[in-house]
């Protein structure tokens, strides 16, 4: 009998020790997004743009319009303002609002300013970064007659890491929004 009960524990001991136990990695969530096809939109305000296909699209009397992103649960609100020999003014009134937001940010940055001569369509993108109500910002001008501004809102408790994947993809869009920009 303790020749067996050896026997086992010996054979246990053999094959248990053969390799060593490895971690298994972590895994990272992989979020897929669909690839945006873009239309232009068409309505009574001063202005035209294409939006992404995602997204739905509504105006206002005044002008302003929400791109709503119903499968992230954000949206773009845009508002509108008519130029009347106040334009700095309202682009202090637009960066105020942005910088608004250095309280709760990590860093406030902006992209290198966007210029289209032959549209008249000159506009700056922000990028805050942080848990923040609105991660992405925009303000286009014709410096002359029209400005429109823009911001991204998520309907979530901002957690800045969470939502990246999701601002990423969204800014890409806004980015082609200002790029397609034209005045009537």
């Amino acid at each position: 009998m303790k020749n067996l009960i050896v026997i086992l524990i010996g054979t246990f001991l053999i094959y248990s020790c053969t390799s060593d136990a490895l971690p298994k990695p972590k895994p990272f969530l992989k979020l897929k997004y669909p690839v945006s096809t873009y239309s232009k939109i068409d309505s009574n305000c001063p202005y035209v743009f294409e939006h992404s296909s995602e997204a739905e699209i509504s105006f206002k009397s005044n002008c302003w319009a929400i791109i709503k992103y119903p499968k992230l649960k954000g949206s773009i609100y845009i508002t509108y303002r008519k130029v009347s020999n106040n334009l700095n003014e309202i682009l202090k009134e637009v960066e105020k609002l942005t910088y608004e937001h250095t309280i709760k940010a990590d860093a406030i940055t902006n992209a290198l300013p966007y210029e289209n001569n032959e549209k008249r369509v000159f506009a700056k993108i922000f990028n805050v970064e942080g848990n923040v109500a609105s991660n992405v910002q925009f303000v286009a001008t014709d410096s002359l007659k029209h400005v429109l501004a823009g911001s991204l809102y998520f309907y979530a408790k901002p957690n800045y890491d969470s939502i990246l994947p999701a601002v990423k993809y969204i800014e890409k869009d806004l980015i082609h929004l200002v790029e397609t920009l034209e005045w009537k």
